[in-house]
């Protein structure tokens, strides 16, 4: 009967496996003739948006598409990159600074889409994010044939952070049930990533566009609710390996880049205790159990312990599996990642607290 206490790690890697079986993803060598607008947000990302762009302007598959940078006040010279590499292939525009209220990113992502007009698909890409040559064109044909209204293609993430990020994709696939997601009305039901967004122009009108979720510093969510809240459909797909993001490059921007979101991410801090010790119980205390019981003669409910340490190791290989992420030896240190994970939510909360949050010279 011991065993049984293994039931909920048991139906938490089972749910893992089966989203991700579910998980869509994008297909190949698509051809669209939907008129698309890619709107790529920039700020200071002089070091980035030269692959960035360089992917974007070899998009094919999609022959009536048009790019428009938003360069939203850059002091490292990002527009003359951009000058230098698309000439006049893509619309440069100069952003406004964001009004009273308004956050950075959801402020420029509203200007790209005003520009857009009338195009029937809206592409929203971050500068970090690398697109294969038929990435558009693909995710474009995948909102079309799921028949949703957003689609959120996940990058394979690259770069600094092995420990923390690949639990983005482990969370969802673990505890949000996929399909349910795409059918139910609730917005509490919902996921994106601002990383790669892909929206029905009149559905984004509709649902408020970034307007709606102007003050909000997870507006990708936010404009996922947007859409569930007016009558839309929101998915999310596998970009894997047609996008990879690299959203870090060491752990300073990590850190930083954790702190002024993470702190929104559970509503509040009783939900984001809540969870933190929700996580900590099922996925970073079994390996401390199991050596302590071990050494207090205590074999067999230390074999539980070790089996349940084991089956959350499984949950990440599952998710690495089904988003293009690293397995081994990453998945073994799944406790380590819970825990460093809880440090970034705690610092999150006290860093504002104290009014210290701010992203790209922008208080938070």
């Amino acid at each position: 009967m011991i065993w049984l206490a293994l039931l909920p790690w048991v139906a938490l890697t089972a749910h893992t496996a089966v989203n991700a079986l579910l998980l869509r993803r994008l297909p190949r060598e698509a051809v669209t003739g939907e008129k698309i607008a890619l709107l790529l947000p920039v700020r200071d990302e002089a070091a980035r948006v030269t692959a960035c762009l360089e992917s974007l302007l070899a998009q094919r598959g999609a022959d009536d598409l048009t790019i428009y940078v938003l360069d939203d006040g850059s002091t490292d010279g990002t527009a003359e990159i951009v000058r230098s590499i698309a000439g006049d292939k893509v619309v440069l525009l100069t952003g406004t600074p964001p009004p009273p209220g308004r956050l950075g990113k959801p402020h420029a992502c509203q200007q790209l889409a005003d520009a857009a007009g009338d195009a029937d698909v809206l592409s929203f890409v971050d500068a970090d994010v690398v697109l294969a040559p038929d990435a558009i064109a693909s995710a474009t044909t995948l909102l079309r044939s799921a028949e949703v209204d957003l689609l959120s293609p996940y990058p394979k993430i690259v770069g600094a952070g092995r420990l923390v990020q690949p639990l983005l994709q482990w969370s969802w696939l673990t505890f949000l049930p996929l399909r349910a997601m795409e059918r139910s009305p609730r917005t509490s039901l919902a996921a994106a990533g601002g990383q790669w967004l892909v929206i029905d122009n009149e559905a984004y009108r509709r649902a408020g566009g970034h307007a709606a979720v102007g003050g909000e510093i997870l507006e990708d969510i936010e404009l996922a609710r947007q859409v569930k809240r007016s009558g839309g459909r929101i998915a999310l797909a596998a970009g894997a390996p047609l996008a990879t993001c690299r959203m870090y490059d060491s752990w300073h921007e990590l850190t930083d880049g954790y702190a002024k979101s993470l702190w929104k991410s559970f509503g509040t801090p009783f939900g984001a205790g809540a969870v933190v010790v929700l996580l900590l119980l099922l996925y970073a205390s079994p390996p401390l159990a199991t050596a302590v019981l071990a050494l207090t003669g205590s074999w067999g409910a230390a074999g539980v312990a070790l089996a349940a340490y084991g089956l959350g190791v499984i949950g990440r290989v599952i998710s690495a599996g089904a988003t293009g992420g690293r397995s081994w030896p990453d998945a073994l240190a799944q406790p380590i990642s819970i825990g460093v994970f809880a440090w970034l939510v705690a610092r999150s909360f006290r860093l504002r607290r104290r009014g210290g949050l701010s992203w790209r010279g922008r208080p938070v």
